[in-house]
C-alpha cells in the first residue's frame, strides 16, 4: 500500500475513529493514544483485510472497538470511597445512581457484542438506527430488530 492509499485512509476514518473514542474515554491523551493504534494496526494488518467479509468502515470499526476494550482491561480502575465522605442525602443519591448505572454496565455485559454496540451507539453516541446501520454494514431492518432485541434483554436481565 502507497504511502498516499494509507494517508486517504486516515483522512477518511480518522475523525469518526476518534469521536468513537472520546465518547468512551475521559481523556483526550487516551484517546489519541489509542487512535494511533488504531491506524498502526489497520496499516500494519491491511493485507489481511477480506473486502468480502466485510466493508472498510467495518473492519476499521471492529479494531477500533477492540482496542478500546483492550484499553479498559489493561486500565481496570479500581475506586474506594472516601472514609471522610459526607453522610447526606446528596451522596445516598449519588451511590444509588452509580448503583443503577452499575447493574445496568452489568447487564449490558451480558448482551452478545453486536446488541451491546447497537445500544452504546444507539444512547450514548446518540446514532440513529440508519447511522448504526451503516456503520456496521447491516440493514436498517436488521439494526431495528436487533434492538429492539437488545432492549427487551436488558429488561429482562435488569429486572431478573
Amino acid at each position: 500500500m502507497t504511502q498516499a492509499e494509507q494517508e486517504q485512509i486516515y483522512l477518511a476514518y480518522n475523525g469518526k475513529v476518534m469521536g468513537y473514542i472520546m465518547a468512551r474515554l475521559q481523556r483526550r491523551a487516551d484517546a489519541e493514544d489509542l487512535c494511533a493504534d488504531v491506524f498502526e494496526k489497520v496499516f500494519r494488518k491491511l493485507d489481511e483485510f477480506d473486502r468480502e467479509k466485510a466493508s472498510l468502515s467495518t473492519w476499521i470499526f471492529t479494531i477500533t472497538r477492540n482496542t478500546v476494550i483492550d484499553f479498559f482491561r489493561r486500565s481496570r480502575p479500581s475506586s474506594e470511597l472516601d472514609e471522610n465522605m459526607e453522610d447526606g442525602s446528596e451522596t445516598e443519591a449519588g451511590l444509588l445512581h452509580t448503583e443503577t448505572l452499575n447493574e445496568l454496565a452489568a447487564a449490558l455485559a451480558q448482551l452478545p457484542q453486536e446488541l451491546r454496540d447497537i445500544i452504546v451507539l444507539r444512547y450514548y453516541d446518540k446514532k440513529q438506527l440508519t447511522e448504526i446501520a451503516d456503520m456496521m454494514g447491516l440493514s436498517y431492518g436488521a439494526v431495528k430488530l436487533r434492538h429492539q432485541k437488545a432492549l427487551g434483554m436488558l429488561k429482562e436481565l435488569m429486572e431478573g
